[in-house]
């Protein structure tokens, strides 16, 4: 059966599994050629060219490891993007997955 919230008329989903969590976590192949793996949420930007994209715990990719991308500049762990910098979006291997959320936790 499922659970509307009566005020709202919305249907509530059930809390999510970690799985479905991991699901929001991909690797992102820049126009710069950077390869960055970070949970990704698409929001609206107002003007044309305004960052649409926030990247949370976003991670570098390079020569085969993962580091904490920024973390030289800024304490911050979330960063805005524009999306016409980013070339493509793919999932990442279980690896990635594995070593991201070793040095993300």
């Amino acid at each position: 059966m499922e659970e509307t919230n009566l005020a709202t008329d919305e249907m509530i989903l059930p809390p999510s599994s970690p799985q479905e969590e991991m699901a929001q976590i991909q690797t992102l192949y820049l126009t710069n050629r950077l390869i960055l793996v970070s949970e990704i949420e698409e929001v609206g930007a107002i003007d044309i060219g305004q960052p649409d994209c926030k990247l949370t715990n976003p991670c570098l990719y390079e020569d085969g490891k993962l580091s904490l991308w920024l973390r030289d500049v800024t304490n911050d762990n979330v960063v805005m993007m524009s999306s016409d910098k980013i070339l493509t979006i793919v999932d990442p291997t279980q690896e990635l997955l594995s070593d991201y959320a070793s040095l993300t936790q």
